[in-house]
C-alpha cells in the first residue's frame, strides 16, 4: 500500500500541542513487517483515523494480529485511543503509573469544557466525527470472525464505555457515549449476519433430511451444530447490545434529563435508536423501547425532536413494523399532532409528513377532528410545512371524490376524467366552506400546488363548472371556484411567490422554468376565448367580476390567441361593458392594471388594448365635461342627486385609470380646477374653504371634492414624471410650475375642510406632489428644459406641520378607547394604517428638502411617546436626515429636547393643572437617552456630539445675571438631560466641554456645597473624571494647576441624592440632601 500524507485535525490545543507516538509495543511488533512492505509508519491508533478507511482497515487487521499475541498490551492500545479521542494527551495514556490516572485526566479537562474533537467547528470537526465512526464499525466487521467472541475484548470495551459514558466530564460523556452507541449498531449488523446464517443453514438443514438416512445422519449433525453455534453467537451478540442500551443509553437518559447540556448526545442516542427498531425489530421494536422516543419529543431542543420524528417516519414506511406501532401513537397521538405546531419549521414540516405516513397507512387512527386541526394548516406562512399539508387535504379529497362502480360503463373516458375532476372540486369547496377563512383562496391554492396540480391547472373543466348552468353549484361556490381559477393562473405565470409567506424556492431550474412557460401558454390560449363568456355571464357580481377582470394580466403576449382579432375584440367589448356597469374600487382597479399590462410594448393586442382604452376615457371625460358645465353656475357646484352620484362615478373611473396611465393629452387637471373656486358662498364653509357648494345631500359632494383632489394630484405626478419628454421650452416650465402652485394653494384650503376624507386626501396629495417635485429637480438635466423650483409658502408648511400633529399623534380619552375596544381589531388596525402613511408622506418632505429640518422637532417630541406606534418612522426619519446634513439633524434633536424642557418649566411656572400635552421631566430625559442611542459611530458623529453639549452650555448659562433671589440658572436642571450624553463623548472631547463649560460659568459664583448645584455636580462629573486623569499625568510639569471647581475636601464624603433632584422624590434621605423642584 502506498504510504499516505497524514491530515492534520484540528483538534483541541492539548491535542496539539502534545501528540506523540505510541509506545505500545505489541502493535509495533505485529505490524513491523507490514509496515515495512507497505510503507506506512508506526503511528497510534488515534493518528490512523486521519489516514482514511483503508489505512485504519489494515492497522486493525495488524491490531488483531498483536490482539492474538499479547491481549492486554493490545487492549491497552485501544483503550489509549478512546482516551485520546477525548482530548487527553498520549503520554498521559501511555503513562504506567495508574494511580492518579482518573484523577490527572479529570484536572487536565474540565466538566464543562468544549474542548474536544467531536465539537470543533468547520470541515475538520465534521471529518474526524464520520472517520471516528467508521473506525468503531471496522472493528467490530474485522473482529467478528476472530476475537469478538473471546469474551474478554467486548467485555473490557463495554465496561470502559459505559463508565466513561457517564462521567462528569463532558468530553468523556460525549465520545463514548457516540463509541458506545456506534458499537451497539456494529454489533446489531453482526447479528443480522448471524440471523442470515442461521436462516440459510436452517434451510439446508431441511433439505437434508430428505435425503438417505447414512447421509442424513452425519450431514444433519454437522448443520445442527452449526446452527446451535450461531444461535449462541446470537445470544451473546445480544446480550451485549442489552448491556449497552441499559448501561450507556438509559442512564444516560436519565442523566440527560437532570444534568446534560449538550444536545448531540440526546440526538445521536435517538438517532441510533430508531436505526435500531427498524434493522432489529425482533429485540428493539416493542413498547419498552419506543417510550423513550415518546418523551424525547418533549425535548427542549429541535434537533432532538427531529431526530425522534425522522426516526418514526423510517418505522411507520414499513408496513410489516405497524402492527406494533399500535400503542405507541395512541400514547403519543396528541403530541404529534401537537408538535405540527412546533416553533422549529423543520419539526414541524417532518412531524407533518409522519402523520401523512400515519394517514396513508392506516384509517382509524386519526379522527375528524384531528383532521381538521392538522387540515387548517395549509394556511400556515411557511410553505413547505403549507404544502406538506397539502399532500394531507389532497389525500383527503381523493378520497372523499373516490369513483363509484355505478354507471361506469356508459360513460366515456374523458366523461368520467371530467366527472371526477368535478367531484375533487366539490370535495375542495366543501373543506374551504367548512373551513370559515375566507379571502385566503391563494394560500390554499398555493399549498395544493405541487401535489394537486392535475386539479387546479385543470381549466377546461374549472370554466365549464362556471358556464354550465346546470353545473349544481351555488353563486357562492362559482364565486369561490373563480377565486380558485384567478390564484391558480397567477401560480401558474408567476410561481409560488406569494405576501406573508416564506421558504419557497428563490431560484427556479431550467426545467421549471420550462413548464412555467408552457402553462402560461396553454392558459392563455384556453382562456383568451373564454373569458369574455365569463364576463359576460359575471357582469352583475362586483366581487367576482373584479377577480375575472385580472386574468388578462398573466397572458403570455407570444400566444397564437393574441393574433385572433375576433377573440381580441370580444374581450375589449367585454371589459368596456363590465367598465359601464361597475365604479367599485376593486373592479376599476383591476381594470386599470389590466388595460396597463395589454397595452404593454410586444404584444400583437397592444393596438386593441389602447384603442379601446382611449375610447374609454374619451367618453368620461365628455361626459364628465358636459355635467359639469350644467352644475357649475355662478362659480359653485350645484346638481341634483342622480347627476352627483354619476359625476362621482365617472371621477372614480378616471382617478382609477389616471393611477396606472398618463392621461395628460386630456388634460384632466384643467378640466377639475373649477370644482376648487377660491371664494366660499352660500353660507356653507368658511371663506377659506373651497366652494364646493352643498346640495341636497351632503355626502356626495365631499366625495366629488376628494376624487377631484387624487385626480389632480395624478395629473401634477405624471407632469413631474414626464418634464423631461414634456418640457420643451420654458413657457411649458412656467406653465407647470403655476398649475403646482395652483394645486397647493387649493389643497390647502381644503384642509380646514369639515370632512375628515377631504382633507387626508389634501394632505396627501400635496405631499406627493411636493415630493415627487424634489425628486425630479435632483434628476434634472441642465442641458435640457426641466421643471423650475416651487417652494411652498410658509403658511402651508404650518398647515402641513398643524395637520400632522393633529391628525396622527392623538392620544384617545377613556370614551374613545371604550368604543375602539368595542370595535373590530381590523378597523383599528386600519385606521392606524392610515395615521402612518400620513405621518410618512410628511416625513418624505423633510427627508427630502422641501422643508427645513428643524420642522421636525415637533415630529421627534412624540418619538418615546408613541413608539410602539411610529418609531420606526421617527427613527428613519432621524437616519435619514443625518445621511443628508449630520449637524442640522444634530440640531434638530437638541431643539426639540430644549421645546419640551422649556414647556415643562413654563407649566410648572404657571402653578396650573398639568397639561396632557407636556412631558414629564423622565419623559425628556428618556428621550434624550433615545437619541444619544441613535449616535452609533463615535468618531463619524463626533463633532455633532461635541455640539450637543456646547449648545446645552449656551443654553443654560445664557445672560445668567446672579441675584440674591436668583442664584442658579432657571435651566439648571437641562444639564441632567444632557448629561445622557456624555458617555458618547471620546476623552479628549470631554476635556474640551469641560473647558468650555468652565469658561462659561468663570465669571458667576457657583458654590457646589449647595444642593441647589447638583445637576451641575451630576453634569461635570465625567468630564472631571477624564481632566482629573490627565492632570495626574501632567502634575510633574505644571504642579502648580488647580481645579477652579474641584469638590472640597468636607464634601468628599458626602452622597448627593442625584435620583431624588431628577426623579422629583418627595422622601428625605439620611445624607442631608434636599429634593429640588423644577
Amino acid at each position: 500500500m502506498q504510504r499516505r500524507r497524514r491530515r492534520a485535525c484540528s483538534v483541541s490545543e492539548n491535542v496539539k500541542s502534545k501528540r506523540a507516538r505510541a509506545r505500545g509495543s505489541s502493535v509495533r511488533r505485529a505490524r513491523g513487517k507490514r509496515a515495512k512492505e507497505k510503507q506506512v509508519e508506526a503511528v497510534t491508533l488515534f493518528e490512523v483515523i486521519t489516514m482514511g478507511k483503508s489505512a485504519v482497515q489494515a492497522v486493525i487487521d495488524d491490531w488483531i494480529e498483536a490482539y492474538l499475541t499479547d491481549r492486554d498490551a493490545s487492549l491497552l492500545d485501544l483503550i489509549s485511543f478512546f482516551i485520546q479521542c477525548c482530548a487527553v494527551t498520549a503520554e498521559m495514556c501511555q503513562s504506567k503509573e495508574d494511580k492518579h490516572l482518573k484523577s490527572k485526566m479529570v484536572e487536565e479537562l474540565d466538566e464543562d469544557s468544549a474542548e474536544y474533537p467531536l465539537v470543533q467547528s468547520g470541515p475538520s470537526g465534521r471529518w474526524f466525527h464520520s472517520e471516528f465512526c467508521d473506525f468503531v464499525s471496522v472493528l467490530v466487521a474485522q473482529c467478528q470472525h476472530s476475537v469478538l467472541f473471546d469474551s474478554y475484548l467486548m467485555n473490557s470495551l463495554i465496561s470502559l464505555l459505559t463508565e466513561l459514558s457517564n462521567s462528569y466530564v463532558r468530553a468523556f460523556r460525549h465520545t463514548c457515549t457516540l463509541a458506545a452507541v456506534k458499537l451497539l449498531s456494529s454489533l446489531l449488523s453482526v447479528a443480522l449476519s448471524l440471523s442470515v446464517g442461521i436462516e440459510n443453514s436452517q434451510k439446508l438443514y431441511n433439505v437434508q433430511r430428505t435425503k438417505t438416512v447414512r447421509q442424513k445422519t452425519q450431514q444433519l449433525e454437522r448443520t445442527q451444530k452449526k446452527i446451535s453455534e450461531l444461535q449462541e453467537k446470537r445470544a451473546e451478540v445480544e446480550s451485549m447490545m442489552d448491556v449497552i442500551f441499559k448501561g450507556v443509553i438509559l442512564r444516560t437518559y436519565c442523566m440527560h434529563l437532570s444534568r446534560d447540556m449538550l444536545p448531540e448526545i440526546r440526538s445521536v442516542c435517538m438517532e441510533e435508536l430508531g436505526l435500531w427498531m427498524k434493522l432489529y425489530g425482533s429485540s428493539f421494536l416493542n413498547d419498552s423501547y419506543l417510550k423513550y422516543m415518546g418523551w424525547m419529543m418533549h425535548d427542549k431542543v429541535p434537533d432532538v425532536r427531529l431526530k425522534c420524528v425522522l426516526a418514526l417516519q423510517g418505522l411507520f414506511g414499513d408496513p410489516v413494523l405497524l402492527p406494533k406501532l399500535d400503542l405507541f401513537i395512541s400514547r403519543f397521538k396528541n403530541r404529534l399532532i401537537s408538535m405540527v405546531l412546533d416553533k422549529d419549521n423543520e419539526v414541524a414540516v417532518q412531524t407533518m409528513k409522519l402523520l401523512v405516513l400515519i394517514s396513508r397507512a392506516t384509517d382509524d387512527v386519526l379522527t375528524p377532528e384531528d383532521y381538521k386541526q392538522l387540515l387548517q394548516v395549509v394556511y400556515s406562512s411557511h410553505r413547505p410545512l403549507a404544502a406538506t399539508a397539502g399532500e394531507l387535504l389532497y389525500s383527503r379529497i381523493l378520497s372523499a371524490a373516490a369513483p363509484t362502480s355505478d354507471n361506469q360503463d356508459e360513460r366515456s373516458e374523458e366523461d368520467e376524467r371530467r366527472q371526477q375532476m368535478l367531484d375533487r372540486l366539490e370535495a375542495l369547496l366543501r373543506f374551504y366552506q367548512e373551513s370559515e377563512l375566507h379571502k385566503h383562496v391563494v394560500y390554499l391554492v398555493d399549498s395544493l400546488w405541487d401535489c394537486g396540480g392535475s386539479l387546479l391547472k385543470d381549466w377546461p373543466t374549472l370554466t365549464a363548472a362556471l358556464l354550465q348552468n346546470s353545473s349544481g353549484f351555488t353563486p357562492a361556490e362559482q364565486a369561490v371556484i373563480v377565486e380558485i381559477l384567478v390564484a391558480s393562473v397567477r401560480q401558474a405565470t408567476e410561481g409560488p411567490a406569494l405576501v406573508g409567506r416564506s421558504g419557497a424556492k428563490k431560484i427556479m431550474s431550467n426545467r421549471e422554468k420550462k413548464i412555467q412557460a408552457d402553462d402560461c401558454l396553454k392558459l392563455t390560449e384556453h382562456l383568451f376565448s373564454v373569458l369574455p363568456k365569463l364576463l359576460s355571464k359575471f357582469s352583475c357580481s362586483g366581487d367576482t367580476v373584479a377577480s375575472l377582470m385580472r386574468i388578462p394580466q398573466y397572458f403570455h403576449p407570444d400566444s397564437q390567441e393574441a393574433k385572433n382579432t375576433q377573440s381580441v375584440s370580444s374581450l375589449m367589448t367585454e371589459m368596456a361593458a363590465v367598465l359601464d356597469l361597475h365604479s367599485g374600487p376593486a373592479v376599476l382597479e383591476a381594470a386599470a392594471r389590466t388595460y396597463l399590462s395589454l397595452c404593454g410594448d410586444g404584444a400583437a393586442w397592444a393596438a386593441a388594448a389602447a384603442a379601446s382604452r382611449d375610447s374609454l376615457v374619451q367618453r368620461w371625460v365628455d361626459r364628465l365635461t358636459e355635467t359639469m358645465g350644467a352644475s357649475l353656475r355662478r362659480g359653485c357646484f350645484s346638481a341634483e342627486e342622480d347627476e352627483t352620484r354619476q359625476t362621482v362615478a365617472t371621477l372614480k373611473k378616471l382617478r382609477a385609470f389616471h393611477n396606472c396611465h398618463d392621461l395628460s393629452r386630456w388634460s384632466v387637471f384643467d378640466l377639475l380646477s373649477p370644482l376648487l373656486t377660491e371664494d366660499g358662498r352660500l353660507g356653507g364653509p368658511p371663506p377659506e374653504v373651497p366652494s364646493l357648494m352643498f346640495c341636497s345631500d351632503e355626502v356626495l359632494l365631499p366625495q366629488v371634492l376628494e376624487e377631484a383632489l387624487q385626480c389632480m394630484s395624478f395629473a401634477m405626478l405624471w407632469s413631474l414624471s414626464t418634464s423631461s419628454q414634456t418640457l420643451t421650452c420654458r413657457e411649458k416650465a412656467v406653465a407647470q410650475r403655476l398649475q403646482l402652485r395652483l394645486f397647493c394653494e387649493r389643497s390647502y384650503r381644503c384642509l380646514s375642510h369639515c370632512n375628515h376624507s377631504v382633507k387626508n386626501q389634501a394632505f396627501l396629495g400635496v405631499c406627493d406632489v411636493l415630493t415627487a417635485h424634489s425628486y425630479q429637480l435632483q434628476v434634472w438635466d441642465p442641458t435640457c428644459f426641466g421643471p423650475l423650483l416651487y417652494t411652498p409658502s410658509p403658511k402651508l408648511q404650518r398647515a402641513l406641520l398643524t395637520f400632522v400633529c393633529m391628525s396622527v399623534f392623538v392620544v384617545p380619552d377613556s370614551d374613545n378607547q371604550s368604543r375602539v375596544s368595542e370595535s373590530s381589531e381590523v378597523e383599528r388596525l386600519e385606521e392606524l394604517h392610515r395615521r402612518r402613511n400620513l405621518l410618512a408622506a410628511f416625513c418624505k418632505l423633510i427627508v427630502h428638502g422641501v422643508l427645513e429640518m428643524s420642522t421636525a422637532a415637533e415630529i421627534y417630541t412624540h418619538y418615546v411617546k408613541h413608539y410602539s406606534d411610529f418609531g420606526d418612522i421617527i427613527k428613519e426619519t432621524i437616519y435619514r436626515t443625518r445621511q443628508t446634513d449630520k449637524i442640522e439633524s444634530t440640531r434638530t434633536l437638541v431643539l426639540c429636547l430644549q421645546q419640551l424642557f422649556v414647556q415643562l418649566k413654563r407649566e410648572q411656572e404657571s402653578g396650573g393643572r398639568a397639561h396632557s400635552g407636556v412631558q414629564t421631566f423622565t419623559c425628556i430625559k428618556e428621550l434624550a437617552r433615545r437619541f444619544a442611542l441613535t449616535f452609533g459611530d463615535l468618531v463619524k458623529f463626533r463633532e455633532c456630539l461635541v455640539m450637543i453639549h456646547r449648545n446645552g452650555v449656551e443654553f443654560v448659562f445664557q445672560e445668567l445675571r446672579q441675584t440674591p433671589d436668583n442664584a442658579t440658572p432657571p435651566y439648571l436642571s437641562y444639564l441632567t438631560i444632557l448629561s445622557e450624553f456624555s458617555n458618547k463623548l471620546l476623552k479628549p472631547d470631554k476635556k474640551a466641554v469641560l473647558s468650555y463649560l468652565q469658561k462659561h460659568t468663570a465669571e458667576h459664583i457657583i458654590d457646589l456645597r449647595e444642593e441647589c448645584w447638583q445637576p451641575l455636580i451630576y453634569y461635570r462629573a465625567p468630564q472631571v473624571k477624564v481632566a482629573q486623569l490627565n492632570k495626574l499625568l501632567s502634575s510633574l510639569v505644571n504642579p502648580g494647576d488647580t481645579d477652579p471647581f474641584s469638590v472640597p475636601p468636607e464634601l468628599h464624603g458626602r452622597c448627593f441624592n442625584m435620583a431624588a433632584t431628577v426623579l422629583g422624590n418627595n422622601s428625605e434621605t439620611d445624607d442631608g440632601s434636599v429634593d429640588i423642584e423644577l
